[in-house]
């Protein structure tokens, strides 16, 4: 993998130095300012999803009960959601190289602390220390990949950041399942710390030069303020409303009357204030508009596939965690080869062509799954994954290149923070409804099942006479087989839903208008 990255790498950048613009800044070796910029980006995406797969031997490990260990999920969730919209401040104050950076530095030194916890309080502190500091990473790659690339190979760069969005988490689940199966859950931490150290020093020397036009901007506290307790609340209360049973518990009430009046105050600032922590304005923007809504939707579309597949293929069929993520392995086959072909020629085509054809693909995939039982093979299984990939592969590229293509200058870092960090509260949302959606639809199927286990049906008699007449001992028996099948058929009725929810997206994304070339040179491009 890593040597198909590096010499894709090698090839689009060479392909962009020949056609280098004159008076914008370059790296002395483009190809190792893009391989250092997507590995730190690769690292953070990846922590995302490695750790899922290792919750139940960390719970083990620390003395912690299953549902204590889920905040080594929320706590990192949180952090990131609540610091992904100061990108457009930081870059501001202090530049994006250095953030970047920094971030990537300080990303490895807690992902060591988190491997030395000792208490799942100390792994928690530190996830969220992880999450703080990588909110801002994403956005500014995707800034400073779009500003060292030439006009005519801005595509290019786009698509490598998209292979990555769809790729590491791809990796995440199956790296992580085998790395607590043959080492030890700790090195999904450790593992970190030499890559982050190798991109960080990359970006510092092939970039370090770049002038880049900063201001001492004032600290937005209120901004500051309302947001950590506005989607610090929400995040949790979306983590832990079906556990909590949602709004008959007083601590969801009170997160939401919190979330709520936080948030409020928050939007208002920010569309007020002469220097808002995050530019609201931005949505002025046609196309920013329109792609940042098809972004946050259809992301959390593909979000709630990603995280039905591995329960359904574990609590259901029985698979192990690392067989689930190996099924799920294929989805990132066809990005890898098209990923540079749709960077290359994507701008031959309307965007939103390629666009509606990526959601009618995820769409009639998501029929696919929901046409499945409990005695699919896993191959089909894999199958179905791979031809997901191709509706990936035209998704993420051609909708990051149409919000960002009426957005100027300093405009492409905030706006980019800002897409990110609501598509990230999407995928949180999704998270919430989807498996609430999913638990509620097996219980109502259970019960539907259920009605029929009993001594006037004429099949429950016939097998009750072969056990002895024992009507419980049947139903005891049976049971698990009942709780199988409800639960399957909540998997298909909610992917049916998804489909569903792809094909109306399609006229989402045609609100957006041409041209979809980048007005601006890039965001803090030197003089």
């Amino acid at each position: 993998m890593a040597g198909l990255l590096t010499k894709a790498f090698l090839m689009a950048s060479n392909a962009a130095t020949a056609t280098q613009p004159f008076g914008e800044f370059r790296p002395a070796s483009l190809s190792l300012a893009t391989i250092g910029l997507s590995l730190g980006t690769f690292m953070q995406v990846l922590d995302m999803t490695i750790a899922n797969v290792s919750l139940p031997t960390i719970a083990g490990n620390l003395g912690a009960s299953q549902d204590q260990s889920t905040w080594v999920i929320t706590s990192f969730t949180v952090a990131q959601a609540i610091t992904l919209p100061m990108t457009g401040f930081l870059s501001r104050r202090f530049g994006e190289v250095k953030v970047f950076v920094w971030a990537v530095l300080l990303f490895s030194l807690f992902s060591l602390c988190c491997g030395l916890a000792t208490s799942l309080s100390m792994l928690v502190m530190f996830r969220a220390m992880q999450g703080a500091v990588c909110g801002p990473m994403y956005p500014i790659t995707q800034s400073l990949m779009v500003s060292i690339y030439p006009r005519d190979k801005r595509g290019m760069a786009l698509a490598i950041i998209s292979m990555i969005t769809v790729v590491a988490p791809i990796v995440g689940p199956v790296a992580g399942g085998w790395i607590t199966d043959s080492y030890s859950w700790r090195w999904i931490f450790f593992i970190n710390l030499p890559f982050g150290i190798f991109a960080a020093g990359i970006v510092a020397v092939q970039m370090g030069k770049r002038i880049e036009q900063l201001r001492r901007a004032r600290i937005d506290w209120v901004g500051v303020i309302t947001l950590i307790l506005g989607v610090g609340s929400l995040q949790v209360l979306l983590d832990k409303g079906n556990d909590l049973d949602w709004f008959h518990s007083h601590t969801i009430v009170v997160l939401a009357i919190i979330a709520t009046i936080c948030l409020s105050i928050w939007v208002i600032w920010e569309l007020t204030d002469d220097e808002p922590l995050v530019d609201l304005r931005l949505f002025r923007h046609r196309n920013f508009a329109a792609g940042t809504l098809a972004l946050i939707l259809a992301f959390a579309l593909f979000f709630s596939i990603s995280l039905l597949l591995p329960l359904w293929l574990q609590n259901v069929l029985g698979y192990t965690a690392l067989w689930s993520g190996l099924a799920a392995a294929p989805i990132g086959v066809i990005p890898i080869l098209l990923t540079f072909w749709v960077g290359k020629y994507a701008h031959k085509f309307d965007l939103r062509w390629l666009t509606a054809f990526s959601f009618a693909v995820m769409g009639l995939i998501c029929f696919r799954f929901g046409s499945f039982n409990t005695d699919v093979d896993f191959w089909s299984v894999a199958l179905t994954e791979l031809m997901l990939g191709l509706g990936i592969a035209l998704f993420f590229m051609p909708i990051l290149t149409i919000l960002l293509s009426d957005l100027e200058g300093q405009e492409i870092a905030e706006g980019s923070g800002s897409a990110t960090f609501l598509r990230t509260v999407g995928a949180s949302f999704a998270v919430s409804i989807v498996t609430y959606l999913w638990l509620r639809g097996g219980v109502v199927s259970h019960a539907n099942l259920a009605e029929h286990i009993n001594p006037f049906n004429p099949q429950v008699r016939e097998n009750v006479a072969a056990m002895g007449g024992h009507l419980q001992r049947f139903a005891a028996g049976i049971n698990g087989v009942i709780t199988q099948q409800s639960m399957q058929i909540s998997f298909n009725h909610l992917f049916d839903g998804l489909g569903i929810g792809f094909f109306l997206l399609i006229g989402v994304v045609w609100l957006a208008k041409p041209p979809f070339t980048p007005k601006g040179r890039g965001p803090s491009v030197g003089h």
